[in-house]
């Protein structure tokens, strides 16, 4: 059998291979069948979870993937290495890879959404995909300047095999199985399901032109990390939880390592935000004018219009849509044709739609255009040639 899934199958070229390490420490989780399970051991794990966490989202995250807050080269190092201790493989790979997700959360182009391939894809088969192997240092140029860090990329592993040696000197082999690798798997999935979860289930305070969601309980689990819409909203901010309510206890400690001089230049998000009053840029009202013009069926529509119309006025009107090329947009906005939502009925379903936000109109009015120009398009597949 093949050891690789092809693009036409419908999934990325899974690297087989890549992944044995991966669910050996997951069957290694159940040596504590042979190794016991003792309190030094359940100590050092609830430990080694919570370290760890606090690691990937103070230090992957907030810091090294958007630059949330500044700290000294020396902490730097330390937040990396911790991080790396989770085997979630480098600092560089991890920045590279967030960033390119942020830049194309939920289109075609992100490399774990549930949307675009699926729940167990997004959550934790994206990582042993061929072409998620490499890392562009030219999305990580700020991180690639430090040689300490690209010795870290280079042994990406060393940091997570010295924690497995120490844990077995503290705890012996409970320690090893129960303190390090039970920690590393619920560190695993606890960061995965941002990936998967906080695009599935929650709440949108916010409109971000994709599919992220607020979820207290996955908040509790990862130190903040699960208030995932907010982070969207703003992404520079060392807080994500914006309200008094929202636990984050990443940031708590943040504030806690900026009154002793550890970190500083903590970035928060601006009143407008919190009010949610912000303008939204042009990319995140393109996203979702695309996710409010999909809610309606242009296919349908230019059936129904051609229905509707008999056979000189369908052919007039396919041939007026022929010869505006670009410009059927605005030859089916002048027409009022019947089946053809308004701009009405679109920021109607804009507000039923989406959460809070003063871009509605703005995003109603892109995704009216979107779908006269599909619809436009069905009705004279030749619009885009000259008559």
């Amino acid at each position: 059998m093949s050891s690789t899934i092809h693009a036409d199958d419908g999934h990325e070229d899974i690297m087989y291979p890549s992944a044995i390490p991966f669910l050996l420490v997951h069957v290694g989780c159940l040596a504590a069948i042979w190794s016991g399970v003792t309190w030094p051991a359940v100590v050092l794990c609830v430990a080694l979870y919570w370290l760890r966490m606090f690691a990937i989202g103070a230090g992957y995250h907030r810091y090294f993937s958007h630059r949330a807050y500044s700290t000294s080269r020396t902490f730097q190092f330390i937040l990396a290495f911790l991080a790396q201790s989770s085997a979630q493989k480098s600092v560089l790979w991890w920045a590279a890879k967030h960033r390119h997700h942020h830049l194309h959360s939920d289109t075609e182009h992100d490399v774990h959404s549930p949307r675009q391939k699926g729940f167990l894809y997004s959550h934790v088969g994206w990582i042993f995909a061929r072409r998620h192997e490499s890392v562009d240092l030219a999305k990580v140029p700020d991180l690639a300047r430090y040689p300490e860090l690209m010795w870290l990329h280079r042994y990406e592993l060393l940091p997570a095999v010295i924690l497995a040696v120490l844990s077995f000197l503290i705890a012996g082999w409970s320690g090893l199985v129960v303190g390090f690798l039970w920690s590393t798997v619920l560190v695993y999935h606890a960061t995965f399901c941002i990936n998967s979860l906080a695009h599935v289930h929650g709440r949108k305070r916010y409109v971000t032109g994709d599919d992220s969601r607020n979820n207290w309980l996955l908040a509790l689990f990862t130190m903040g990390e699960g208030w995932h819409n907010n982070h969207h909203a703003y992404q520079s901010s060392a807080r994500q939880g914006f309200k008094w309510w929202e636990v984050d206890p990443t940031y708590y400690i943040l504030k806690g390592l900026s009154r002793l001089g550890v970190v500083w230049d903590l970035k928060t998000p601006p009143e407008k935000v919190l009010r949610n009053e912000q303008r939204l840029g042009s990319r995140v009202i393109d996203r979702a004018a695309e996710q409010l013009a999909a809610r309606f069926n242009p296919e349908r529509i230019a059936v129904a219009v051609a229905s509707a119309l008999h056979g000189p006025e369908l052919s007039a009107l396919q041939v007026r849509l022929t010869r505006a090329r670009d410009r059927t947009t605005e030859v089916l906005r002048s027409l009022h044709l019947p089946h053809v939502p308004s701009r009405d009925e679109v920021l109607a379903e804009a507000r039923a739609m989406f959460a809070k936000t003063r871009s509605l109109e703005d995003i109603a009015d892109r995704a009216h255009e979107l779908l006269l120009a599909s619809v436009g398009a069905r009705i004279a597949p030749s619009a885009d040639r000259p008559a």
